[in-house]
């Protein structure tokens, strides 16, 4: 895994916002003021979920209604579908976001 730093000033109350990390869009989003990164595409239609809504603690795509967990990725009973969540962690000097490293290279590094 590999942490890397949010060079992005976040808000003290709760947000959304899409930022970029390592050349990947994520969605950051604080709610009940715990922070989440998770991604930013909606799988059903390719809804952008950074300009959606938290909703009994799900992010729900703007598009077509689709509800997420902001713990787990799961989509809504029926939905058969998730988001990836990644890893998001304080430290002194602001905030990392933990990005796995694809197959190829693993394999090759």
């Amino acid at each position: 895994m590999k942490w890397i730093k949010v060079d992005v000033e976040l808000p003290r109350e709760d947000f959304i916002k899409m930022i970029k990390v390592g050349g990947k869009k994520i969605c950051i989003v604080k709610h009940q003021n715990k922070l989440h990164a998770l991604a930013n595409n909606c799988p059903h239609a390719g809804g952008i979920l950074s300009g959606g809504w938290c909703k009994n603690g799900n992010i729900v795509c703007p598009l077509h209604r689709y509800e997420y967990n902001l713990e787990t990725g799961k989509g809504l009973l029926g939905q058969n579908d998730y988001i990836d969540i990644y890893p998001i962690e304080q430290r002194e000097d602001g905030f990392y976001v933990g990005l796995q490293e694809g197959f190829w290279k693993r394999l090759f590094s």
